[in-house]
């Protein structure tokens, strides 16, 4: 296992370099993104209508972030629950998306659309979102404003920690590491 320091724009280059396992310190732009978010931009897709940001290459941190208090650029940025997107991550990545960020185990058509497409998927430690707004240098909403919390953020993030859970070939740190404690 190793550690990465990427810019965002470097992550399409290291797609096939980083394995389950690896830690990586992110720094550029993240979009936060929920279920009802992606519902609305596979929805775009499907209509021909222009998204909400450039997909290719494009980084999602499953997050909705609460309100920032004075004097902060946004109030706790947990991961949420991955699976929730899976119905429509398959659609993203074959669209260019090249990472997503949350929590939990992905199913199996999101992972083998990772590896044709490939993409990357890390996940953010849950209970810290204190700890990663620290991270957040700045927050604009850019889509579907009516979703409040969920709304489709563009955030510019510095050193933001994440572990590689599942690559581009196929390592998954969910499988591994659940048979590593069978033994």
């Amino acid at each position: 296992m190793a550690h990465y320091d990427l810019h965002t724009s470097q992550l399409r280059d290291y797609v096939r370099v980083l394995k389950a396992g690896d830690t990586v310190s992110l720094t550029g732009t993240v979009y936060t993104a929920r279920d009802a978010a992606h519902k609305k931009i596979v929805a775009a897709m499907e209509a021909g209508e222009p998204l909400p940001f450039e997909m290719k290459d494009a980084a999602i941190y499953y997050a909705g972030p609460t309100p920032s208090k004075p004097g902060q650029v946004i109030g706790s940025c947990g991961p949420t629950t991955s699976g929730r997107m899976d119905p429509f991550a398959p659609k993203l990545i074959e669209n260019g998306l090249v990472c997503m960020i949350g929590k939990g185990v992905r199913n199996e058509s999101v992972h083998q659309s990772m590896q044709e497409h490939g993409c990357v998927y890390m996940v953010a430690i849950g209970g810290a979102g204190a700890v990663i707004a620290d991270s957040v240098k700045s927050l604009e909403v850019v889509a579907y404003d009516e979703l409040g919390c969920e709304s489709v953020k563009r955030l510019t993030v510095e050193n933001f920690p994440a572990i590689v859970s599942m690559d581009a070939e196929g390592g998954n740190l969910y499988a591994t590491g659940t048979q590593q404690y069978r033994k």
